[in-house]
């Protein structure tokens, strides 16, 4: 008897008359027999067997104690130990969606002993033969232990002297879901329907990359239509054959592709300032401004709702002049009336409010009221989602240098302090967050966030920490620890909590490994023990980490946090790390064109075997046309490599690529480090190698029991020299040595943070 032919349930309370019957018990019934019994009705009671039953007994429930579960579910859950146990892990549902996403070389932490230990899973599977009375062994996670928890286990990937995977002696532990986590957690199951309904349908406002003349373009998708039975796209294109900015081009669909980063700024932010239909200042005849090729284009909202098979909030657009598409009809279907060529529809959050009716003093003095109205009535009044513009590289020296500025520490809060100066002081790419719509219970957080922290920090360049301890206890409250306001926490989990779980956010990575995605809001680099990196880059070590793991970038992410590999306050792998100013993506991407490593035409191959040969360097993923990966391959030493296929997007072959791809690139712009267990930031606000900044949010103290903290930001232009050194010279650089603070960026990095320029809301 097998698990593919019976139907599984969880006993999910007590029933009547069975006391040896508890809630957590997984029970079944043999597919023939369910179907043979619900074909006729749907019955009160069903006769089933207990899967851990020593003895096959049959046993009548009522439909109303049993939940149904999946094979796979069933054996995740009886690998859990204890019926309350597994109840508690069925009900709470997370864990369980987030281990149906996981598979074998997926990088993980185990639990155990109340360690957190770093592994990766080698196997999944069940540790005992099926028996007649138990058909559904629970499934296990066979994890190796990585790292410094090498050791750490009890197994060598055996049981009961069955060898399940390799490793060495206590290398090994094999454990139930409930124990294991993803070091980049999947929020949404890949499994999910509705994270894949819309992933390949264009809508009106998405950026996609098209061909013409076999050349490769970007732009914005205006209109769809069908023409003479074949789909057509309207785009309004960033630049036309002569690399100029471009205007409106219509192409087949067969020829665009979705989801690729623009490469001009001018071209349209498609997740910038996200403001729903009832809340902010956009409604009905609000006057916006909207970003095409040609520009900025102005008009009015004429019509706001959601338009069929496209789940984001859209609006329908009167232009002032004919940059439109229609007169007010949307497939067929009329939305409102106006001249032609004038009518746009687009999503609601790439339209801002038209900035030739603010003027600078204006908007300066309508932020200071609503300030004022926050601070005095802030429970009774109704504020407006306003936010001030990020610091300029020109205002940085006016508004943020010096003593009592940046943020002011309370009670341990360095972590939530340099966390959120990294993301708001000086890059608005997580704006988004300060603006989109949110629970009841939740507006007050977002609140706090926008008007008592960002905007002041941005303002005046200052925040003072009753406002950090408002958020904190707010935090609390809501009952995500009972501990915000006094320990300290690491800024990973407080990420977490307010992207996830209080504003809701999308997550910012999509990860692609072995054909399910993963997403997650920051990445933790993972190396193999058997790396050759000595004095790494940022770009080296998530190369290497992408390598080790099998993983692959789904999409390019607006803002990519990414965690470095030390465990703890204090083991950290390097001594010194060097800070990759911009991170190249292109090869790291699942999916789009690539050029070969060595002649630069499109690559068709990836050869995971060539990755650490050192006569390719240590940097890049070693990507090749066909001709070069055979005429490579035929070396001896290589011979035996197994290069595997890229997925390249329909119509990119008949593309050349020669001098023709784009690099998707991202740009550093904060690093947050630790020391001991002290958190600060550097800030990279300028174009210039020596444009960095360094925030203290306790640099130092003013009295004692009941003194206050006092913030600093000062200028660190000395990071610049040691950016522009070789890493030889750098290598022989003693830390103590090291002038001014450059030590703790070099040394002490905790989470490095990059964003996509062409996704941020002010630029």
């Amino acid at each position: 008897m097998t698990s593919t032919i019976n139907r599984y349930f969880i006993l999910i309370k007590h029933p009547e008359y069975r006391d040896l019957a508890h809630p957590g018990r997984i029970c079944y019934i043999a597919e023939h027999m369910y179907s043979s019994v619900t074909k006729r009705s749907s019955p009160a009671k069903l006769a089933v067997f207990f899967n851990d039953s020593r003895a096959r007994q049959e046993c009548e429930l009522e439909t109303s104690c049993i939940e149904p579960l999946s094979a796979e579910d069933a054996g995740l859950l009886q690998a859990v130990s204890g019926d309350a146990e597994r109840l508690k892990w069925f009900q709470e549902g997370d864990a369980l969606r987030e281990a149906r996403g996981l598979s074998v070389g997926t990088a993980v932490t185990v639990d155990e002993g109340g360690e957190r230990l770093q592994g990766i899973v080698r196997y999944i599977g069940r540790m005992t033969d099926t028996s007649y009375s138990c058909p559904l062994p629970g499934t296990f996670f066979g994890i190796e232990l990585q790292n410094e928890d090498k050791g750490k286990g009890n197994s060598d990937g055996k049981s009961n002297h069955k060898t399940l995977f390799s490793c060495k002696k206590n290398c090994g532990i094999f454990a139930p879901f409930s124990r294991v986590r993803a070091v980049v957690p999947s929020f949404l199951s890949p499994s999910n329907a509705e994270h894949s309904q819309t992933t390949d349908e264009l809508a009106p406002g998405d950026r996609v990359t098209y061909f013409v003349n076999n050349q490769c373009r970007h732009g914005m998708v205006l209109h769809m239509q069908e023409e003479n039975g074949k789909h057509i796209v309207q785009i309004s294109s960033d630049t036309d054959e002569n690399g100029k900015r471009g205007g409106q081009v219509t192409v087949p669909l067969h020829l665009v592709v979705k989801g690729e980063v623009p490469r001009e700024p001018e071209g349209m932010d498609v997740d910038t300032t996200p403001v729903e239909k009832d809340s902010g200042d956009l409604s009905l005849n609000s006057v916006v401004e909207v970003t095409l090729s040609k520009g900025t284009s102005y008009g009015i909202i004429r019509w706001i709702g959601n338009l069929p098979d496209i789940k984001d909030t859209m609006v329908g657009l009167e232009l002032d002049e004919e940059d439109g598409v229609s007169d007010g009809v949307f497939k067929k279907e009329r939305y409102f009336d106006c001249p032609p060529k004038k009518a746009l529809f687009v999503k609601l959050r790439s339209c801002r409010p038209d900035s030739r009716f603010q003027s600078a003093s204006a908007g300066c003095s309508e932020r200071t009221l609503q300030q004022d109205d926050a601070e005095t009535d802030e429970e009774h009044s109704v504020e407006k989602l306003w936010t001030v513009p990020p610091i300029s590289t020109e205002q940085v020296s006016k508004i943020l240098i010096g003593r009592m500025k940046g943020i002011q520490g309370h009670y341990n809060s360095c972590y939530m302090d340099a966390a959120l100066f990294s993301l708001f002081s000086c890059s608005s790419v997580l704006d988004a967050m300060l603006f989109k719509s949110t629970e009841p219970q939740d507006a007050p957080i977002q609140s706090t966030l926008l008007h008592n922290i960002v905007n002041p920090l941005r303002n005046k360049g200052f925040v003072e920490g009753r406002h950090i301890m408002k958020l904190r206890q707010q935090l609390q409250k809501h009952g995500y620890s009972k501990s915000f306001t006094t320990d300290e926490k690491d800024p990973e989990e407080f990420l977490t909590v307010i992207m996830h779980h209080i504003l809701a956010l999308d997550p910012l990575l999509k990860l692609s490994a072995g054909g399910k995605v993963q997403e997650s809001y920051c990445y933790q680099i993972f190396l193999d023990q058997n790396h050759s990196l000595v004095l790494p880059t940022v770009q080296q070590l998530l190369e290497h980490s992408f390598h080790t793991a099998g993983l692959k970038l789904a999409e390019v992410p607006s803002c990519l946090i990414l965690q470095m590999p030390r465990f703890g306050k204090k083991f950290k792998m390097f001594d010194k790390i060097i800070p990759s100013l911009e991170l190249d993506i292109t090869n790291l991407l699942s999916e789009g064109p690539q050029q070969c490593m060595l002649c630069g035409n499109l690559a068709q191959v990836d050869c995971t075997d060539c990755f650490k040969d050192p006569i390719f360097g240590q940097t890049g993923f070693k990507i090749f046309c066909a001709t070069c990966s055979s005429q490579v391959h035929a070396h001896p030493q290589r011979r035996y490599h197994q290069p595997a296929a890229l997925d390249i997007p329909k119509g990119y072959l008949d593309c050349s690529m020669h001098h023709a791809l784009i690099r998707d690139k991202l740009e550093l712009f904060a690093v947050l480090c630790i020391e001991t267990s002290h958190y600060v930031s550097f800030i990279k606000y300028g174009p210039d190698n020596h444009d960095w900044i360094f925030f203290d949010s306790m640099a130092d103290r003013e009295g004692e029991r009941d003194g206050f903290n006092i913030p600093e930001v000062h200028a660190c232009p000395e990071v610049g020299m040691y950016l522009e050194m070789s890493p030889a010279e750098l290598a022989n650089q003693v830390p103590r040595d090291m002038e001014g603070v450059a030590k703790r960026l070099f040394c002490d990095a905790y989470m490095y943070l990059y964003q996509s320029t062409s996704m941020c809301l002010y630029r």
